[in-house]
């Protein structure tokens, strides 16, 4: 009974350590909103470590034409892409050392703002020297385990990984709603514009029509007396 016992504390031990160890492929999220004025390029900066990974999502959401100019540079300088007058994009570089540099370009509009989303990725992004902790190391007589410790961590990371691209995908389809819902009130308010101007173009022209058949009847001959 004691060995039992012992084997289920131990059990539950491990369990909580593998949620805590590092032992994971670490994977960072941001994402931004900012307005571009018109003629102007911003740029951003991101510092990367070597053999990892940067993916770079980007949406015009709001703005004359849903467009912009985009550029993601390496830390020597190089222009690894180059999007032009794209509404969306995405992504994905493996990285080295250094901070690499990304920009969004609206100098070609002179008069129309433009509000753009973005989205970093990033992967393998443990700090260096920092060894992830291995848990088997806390494992003793696991042949008596019925389930084996490597089927848990493997359905860890599984769930993991997807949950994280469900929020990924959410925040995507965030971005597409906000950008559907700007350029359907732009539409509005242009069709309302245009029903105004031609109702009253139509009350004008019914008002010279009216003038003008008038006139034709309108007996302007002087009787003399």
């Amino acid at each position: 009974m004691d060995v039992v016992l012992g084997l289920l504390c131990l059990f539950s031990v491990l369990v909580s350590e593998m949620f805590m160890v590092a032992a994971f492929s670490q994977s960072l999220d941001s994402d931004f909103t900012f307005t571009l004025p018109a003629g102007r390029k911003e740029c951003f900066f991101q510092t990367m470590k070597k053999d990892a990974s940067l993916e770079i999502e980007y949406q015009v959401l709001d703005g004359a034409g849903l467009d912009v100019d985009f550029s993601l540079s390496s830390p020597t300088g190089h222009v690894l892409y180059s999007d032009h007058h794209k509404s969306d994009g995405v992504h994905t570089v493996e990285t080295e050392d250094g901070d690499y540099m990304f920009c969004f370009d609206n100098s070609f509009s002179a008069v129309s703002e433009k509000i753009i989303f973005f989205e970093l990725i990033m992967d393998n992004m443990e700090k260096e020297g920092e060894e992830p902790e291995d848990w088997k190391e806390y494992i003793h007589g696991t042949d008596m385990l019925d389930m084996k410790l490597e089927d848990i961590m493997d359905t860890i990371n599984s769930v993991k990984a997807r949950l994280g691209k469900s929020l990924q995908i959410q925040t995507v389809l965030k971005a597409f709603e906000a950008r559907d819902r700007n350029l359907q009130e732009s539409n509005y308010n242009r069709v309302n514009m245009w029903s105004m101007t031609n109702l009253l173009v139509m009350v004008l022209v019914t008002g010279v029509q009216v003038y003008l058949i008038r006139s034709l009847f309108d007996d302007k001959r002087h009787t003399r007396t």
